[in-house]
């Protein structure tokens, strides 16, 4: 019992003893460790107190850095501030002076003015007693005196300075018309409408000779319907493979011309056919108006009229005068009159609105009484165009007296386009007529050797007979044959008298 009891017992004692002994160990242990943390501590301790005194020994020198420059500044701006102070105190004293030198200068220009007043009197007073012994000892007053001296000089220098004026004139007159010369032919040049000369007839090819009589129609009904619809006559005669279309009225002409060709193409012509195609004609037609009007003002760049006065403008392509498509024509003289314009600094573009429309009045002028130029102010006025537009256009023949440059300019650039050869024709008979009128009037004066109407009667060309005829007499020969021509024909434009007088000698040789 005793032998078991005794392992128990020993494990017991070993077990305690291992139990006291762990105590001490592990208090041994934990005494270390809390002498090395303490160690640590302190030596964490010294170093924050070392580092602590290194920061401050810094920020210490930093201040004193600091203050030391801070002195530095205030020293240096303290001597800046004297020095300005010094600069200022100087410049107020150099003022102070100046101040004085000039009321002393002051006063003496004043003492000196008050001695010219007392100056210029005493000389007022000695030039009214001059005046005044002159005029006893004279006999005149001022006034006559100079009245007189001025006569005196007049009288002397009067032939001089009219003969003066007499060249200046002359030199004048010389250099305007040159300058008007070159603008004319620059303006020309720049631009001339080619012009196709119109007639008051229409032909119209027809397939065979056997439509016309379709064209006659029985008993002349269709011929008849046609000429009553259209207002044109239809001349069917033995002209083989053509109609003709004849009327004053170009309007109503190409109105018949394109019913007929279409009446023709067709193949069935009986009155009321006839009708209808007219009426499709005239639709055709206010078309090609519209069409003619539109590309006058886009060819011109007068893109501001309204478009029943454009409807209306493109009626003249149906219009002629004196042979000449009074729309070309208007469509020259409006770009004629905007290069004059631009050569002389002038409006351009109230020239070239001028000139397109100078003669609009003649695409109603068979519908309304009064002259062209009356009733195209009135279109005007009407589609309210500018007052300047409508004075130019009113003067352009001399109807109305000219109130500015630009209708001198129109009227110049009509005449232009309607005078320049091939543009206008009258009928063969009056062509012929003042040709043969033109060289009698020329023929009539004593010394006229002969004479020759040229360039379609635009020139007369005088040959006389060198020793009847002197120079002076030649010039004053030329002015009375185009006086007399002036007074006893009517033409469109102008007439160019050419007198000619050259010595020929001839000898022989034998």
């Amino acid at each position: 019992m005793i032998e078991e009891i005794t392992p128990i017992l020993l494990i017991t004692i070993s077990a305690i003893i291992g139990t006291i002994a762990g105590y001490y160990v592990r208090q041994s242990i934990a005494r270390n460790r809390a002498g090395t943390i303490e160690a640590e501590l302190q030596k964490k301790i010294i170093q924050t107190k070392q580092t602590a005194e290194e920061i401050v020994s810094k920020a210490k020198e930093k201040a004193e850095t600091l203050e030391r420059k801070t002195y530095g500044d205030l020293e240096e701006r303290q001597k800046t501030v004297i020095k300005a102070e010094n600069r200022i105190l100087k410049k107020e004293e150099e003022l102070e002076e100046k101040q004085k030198e000039t009321q002393a200068k002051e006063k003496e220009i004043s003492v000196k003015v008050e001695k010219l007043k007392d100056i210029k009197k005493d000389i007022d007073g000695l030039k009214e007693e001059t005046l005044k012994k002159l005029e006893k000892v004279s006999g005149l007053t001022k006034d006559q005196a100079k009245d007189e001296l001025l006569e005196k000089v007049e009288r002397e220098y009067n032939a001089e300075i009219l003969e003066r004026i007499r060249k200046m004139e002359e030199r004048g007159v010389e250099q305007y018309e040159k300058k008007a010369k070159e603008i004319i032919s620059t303006v020309v040049q720049s631009y001339a409408l080619p012009q196709v000369q119109e007639l008051t007839t229409s032909s119209v090819a027809i397939p065979s000779d056997e439509i016309k009589g379709r064209i006659i129609g029985k008993e002349g009904r269709n011929i008849r319907a046609f000429e009553k619809a259209t207002g044109v006559e239809l001349i069917v005669d033995e002209t083989p493979g053509m109609v003709i279309l004849s009327s004053f009225n170009p309007i109503r002409r190409e109105i018949a011309k394109i019913a007929l060709e279409k009446l023709l193409k067709d193949g069935r012509i009986q009155p009321a056919r006839v009708e209808q195609e007219i009426e499709k004609a005239e639709e055709e037609i206010n078309k090609k108006i519209r069409e003619a009007g539109e590309s006058a003002v886009y060819e011109t760049g007068v893109l501001d009229l309204p478009d029943k006065l454009v409807q209306i403008l493109g009626r003249l392509q149906y219009r002629t005068s004196y042979g000449q498509n009074v729309l070309n024509h208007s469509i020259e003289v409006s770009l004629l009159a905007g290069a004059i314009a631009g050569e002389l600094g002038l409006d351009i573009t109230l020239c070239k609105k001028a000139g397109l429309l100078h003669d609009i009045g003649k695409a109603l002028d068979y519908k309304i009484e009064g002259s062209h130029t009356d009733i195209g102010a009135k279109i005007l006025e009407k589609f309210e165009i500018s007052d300047k537009v409508i004075t130019a256009v009113k003067s352009h023949h001399e109807e109305y007296p000219y109130e500015s440059v630009e209708a001198r300019i129109i009227q110049a650039a009509d005449q232009i386009s309607g005078a320049r050869p091939g543009a206008r024709k009258d009928s063969l008979e009056n062509y012929l007529k003042r040709l043969g009128d033109l060289e009698d009037i020329a023929v009539s004066f004593s010394g006229v050797e002969k004479a020759y109407a040229i360039q379609g009667g635009r020139e007369i060309r005088v040959f006389v007979k060198p020793g009847d005829i002197d120079d002076l007499t030649a010039h004053k020969m030329a002015r009375e044959i185009a006086k007399k021509i002036q007074e006893e024909l009517r033409y469109p434009g102008e007439i160019k008298v050419n007198l000619i007088r050259e010595m020929r000698v001839i000898e022989y040789a034998k």
